[in-house]
């Protein structure tokens, strides 16, 4: 039998595939190392380093811009705001709802590209004929514990901030998933994988999208280059030694 560690931040024996499902979510235009983009029927521009041409393709779309993330010389940045628009508000893909806010160094707490994961793992968790169980570390806001739950997982969802936990609760409410089995943790991922391997809690995926520089909730400093070989050493401890859900 097959077990698996999930990584979003890596394509795993699957060809490229282009999250192109959206409606709520739509890219206009890209020049000058900006991306303007479409969320619900808010318009922002935010810098995207990968964008080096200079030639706009639709001059006129970027009149009607709400907000642009402007990065400052000393580094970070800041929205200026153009045209009034909510503080917050929400978009959906499919029958998932998420929330969507400015907040600093351009995030606005979701990243689309996503959706095409999304769709994989609620593709190979209905599949099962099972509760699956799900380990989403460096969950975030949320996007994949949202997918696993829709699919019928239950979903322990890791996060050293609180702000990004009460987030992800949030759209697992939007999404009217409220009263499906999810666990929310607000702790360092290195911390809380020791402690299930103690309580020999074991899981059938892994999923984590880990940042290149981060904190836990105790300082600890995470470095992808340092950290990750050890991490994926723990995690392959709290794995279902006999549980298949992928396919190889």
């Amino acid at each position: 039998m097959t077990y698996y560690v999930l990584y979003l931040c890596i394509t795993l024996n699957r060809k490229m595939d282009i999250a192109n499902n959206w409606k709520d979510y739509e890219i206009l235009d890209m020049a000058n190392g900006e991306k303007l983009e479409r969320w619900g029927d808010v318009i922002l521009a935010r810098p995207d380093p990968q964008i080096i041409w200079k030639e706009k393709s639709f001059p006129n779309k970027w009149k009607n811009i709400n907000a642009r993330y402007n990065r400052s010389k000393e580094g970070g940045g800041s929205w200026k705001y153009e045209k009034k628009m909510p503080e917050a508000w929400q978009i959906k893909y499919k029958d998932l709802t998420f929330k969507i806010k400015p907040m600093g160094f351009k995030h606005t707490g979701l990243f689309p590209e996503q959706a095409i994961n999304w769709d994989w793992m609620i593709e190979k968790i209905k599949k099962e004929k099972r509760e699956i169980k799900v380990l989403n570390l460096f969950a975030y806001t949320g996007g994949a514990t949202v997918a696993c739950s829709y699919a019928g997982a239950s979903v322990c969802h890791v996060d050293s901030s609180k702000g990004m936990v009460t987030w992800a609760k949030e759209n697992i409410t939007a999404s009217g998933l409220q009263n499906r089995p999810v666990r929310f943790i607000i702790d360092d991922v290195f911390k809380f994988v020791n402690r299930e391997i103690r309580r020999g809690n074991t899981y059938d995926a892994i999923i984590m999208d880990p940042p290149s520089y981060g904190r836990g909730t105790g300082g600890e400093v995470w470095k992808f280059e340092e950290n990750i070989t050890e991490l994926v050493e723990l995690c392959s401890k709290v794995l279902c030694k006999g549980g298949k859900l992928c396919e190889s």
